[in-house]
This record gives C-alpha cells, sequence and structure tokens, in this order.
C-alpha cells in the first residue's frame, strides 16, 4: 500500500514514531510532505527511509495521512484536490472532529485497514466561482465559504439569491455557506444546526446578524447561491476552510456544489453519532461526574 502522509509541525515524537513503526511493520511504501519532512528531521531528529518526497500536489497513492488537527486536514484535502484518494485523520490537536482518530487507535485503526476492513464517507464540497476566476488558491472547501468583514467597525451587506431567486440582503459581519461537513465547524459557532455529514444539504448562516429575525437556513445541495457584495470600504474578505482573499465589492460570487467529493476512510464502529456523543460531550451530565 503507497500511503502519503501530511503533518503539522504540532507533533508528539511518540505519536509519530509510533505510527512509522506500524506502516513499516505492515510493508508500506511511505511518501511524505515535504515541509513535514523537514521538520521530522530538523525538529523532532527523525528520519526515515521514505519512498518519496511530496513537493507539490502532484502525486498517486492509495491512501493519505493527516497527522495533526483539523486544521491540517483542511491544509491536506486542498493538496488532495480532484483526485480520487481516501484521506484518514490522525488527531494531534485538540477536538479532532475531522482528525478523529487517537493514538490509543492507531494500532487498530491500521490493522483494520490492512485487512480492508473500513468504510468510505463521501462528503460533498463547495466550490467558488467569479467571472474573471479572482480567487487565488483552491477554490474548492470541505467545510465552509465565509464573506466577512475586512475591518473592524463597519457591517457589510449580503444580497443572497438561490437559484437566481431573490432570499434576503443580510447585514452584519458576514456570511456562512457551509457543507454538512462544516456544519460542526464555524456554522455551528453562530448558531447554525449540525447535519449529519453524508446529508444533501447545504447551510447559510449570518455571522453576528443586525436583524434579530435572521436565522440559519437549511437548503438542498442542488442549489446555486449567487452572492453580491456591498461594503463601505469597497471591499470584503473570503476564506474558504481558512484560506483567504481579499475581493472588491461588485465582485458576483456563484456557489454550487463541487463536480467531485472528498473521500473520507472511517473505521466501521467509528460513525458521526458516537463523535457527537464523544467530541460534543453530548448526553454528559457534569453533575454526576
Amino acid at each position: 500500500m503507497k500511503v502519503a502522509i501530511f503533518g503539522s509541525k504540532h507533533q508528539k515524537k511518540d505519536q509519530v514514531e509510533k505510527l512509522f513503526k506500524i506502516l513499516q511493520n505492515n510493508d508500506a511504501e511511505i511518501y511524505l510532505q515535504e515541509k513535514f519532512y523537514l521538520y521530522l528531521k530538523h525538529a523532532l531528529h527523525l528520519e526515515y527511509a521514505v519512498a518519496g518526497i511530496i513537493t507539490d500536489n502532484e502525486f498517486d497513492v492509495d491512501l493519505v495521512v493527516s497527522i495533526g488537527g483539523d486544521g491540517t486536514f483542511l491544509r491536506t484535502t486542498s493538496a488532495i484536490g480532484k483526485k480520487d484518494i481516501p484521506i484518514l485523520g490522525i488527531n494531534a490537536g485538540r477536538l479532532g472532529f475531522l482528525a478523529d482518530v487517537g493514538e490509543q487507535d492507531l494500532e487498530s485503526t491500521f490493522a483494520d485497514i490492512f485487512a480492508r476492513n473500513y468504510r468510505i464517507e463521501h462528503r460533498s464540497q463547495l466550490q467558488l466561482s467569479t467571472e474573471h476566476k479572482d480567487y487565488q488558491g483552491f477554490n474548492y472547501a470541505l467545510n465552509e465559504v465565509a464573506i466577512l468583514k475586512q475591518d473592524t467597525a463597519s457591517m457589510i451587506t449580503v444580497h443572497a439569491y438561490i437559484n437566481d431567486e431573490y432570499l434576503t440582503s443580510y447585514e452584519g459581519d458576514g456570511l456562512i455557506i457551509a457543507t454538512p461537513t462544516g456544519s460542526t465547524a464555524y456554522a455551528m459557532s453562530v448558531g447554525g444546526p449540525v447535519m449529519a455529514p453524508t446529508a444533501s444539504n447545504f447551510i447559510i448562516a449570518a455571522v453576528a446578524p443586525h436583524s434579530l429575525t435572521t436565522r440559519p437556513l437549511v437548503v438542498t445541495d442542488d442549489s446555486v447561491i449567487r452572492l453580491e457584495v456591498e461594503s463601505r470600504n469597497e471591499s470584503f474578505l473570503i476564506s474558504l476552510d481558512g484560506r483567504s482573499n481579499v475581493f472588491t465589492t461588485g465582485t458576483q460570487l456563484i456557489i454550487k456544489k463541487a463536480d467531485f467529493s472528498l473521500k473520507v476512510l472511517k473505521r466501521k464502529e467509528n460513525t458521526f453519532y458516537n463523535t457527537l456523543r464523544n467530541k460534543l460531550m453530548w448526553g454528559v451530565d457534569p453533575r454526576q461526574s
């Protein structure tokens, strides 16, 4: 099995060593992202004989492993892009909603992987389009597309249309268009609903709306969302999973479902509802601790 490893610069040395030992014991062909390779070599003083170093987004493997937090997972998905390669997230961060495999589960997880005892979840993504291809970088998002004010003083106004029908004009700090995967990320922090990750919907949620009647809206994922932004300083921020560009007002934004999905590798017993209980502590009564 060819395995590519992407990671962050905040790692537990013991966890990394454990991961490599498991892969080597199973005769995996290991490829390392260049930045992660240099971090392991110079910061953790770990150097392994690997099959290759990944210097760009042109690679072909059987499995991509992201070791870090959810931010590392999201950056890794942009490197995978449209390649039909499954990703496994190993948690070396805090919450770990996307990167949900803990150090204590490494051996059992990879035992299942090499025994082909796992499932693949297909996660929908968002595509951002503009007339002049203004966004610089990978114009797709697994979690959300966020339209945000650039300064701290004034609000922005976002005029929203769904399938060319006028919806409303949002006034506030911004607007979030989120996937079901992103429902437990930025969208949840602004009061949006939690959705099962394979649901066929998107969420539209305002950030600090000026109107108390503004509520998050769930739409079908075949909807085409068009946005026009007004801002006092003639600019605003566009963020795709945290990758940000500054746009000028007058730029029309088209957001729709991407024509490809992300394949996320999951253990069969590791379900979304189990993750809700464990990560968000649903049903936990602190009075009984």
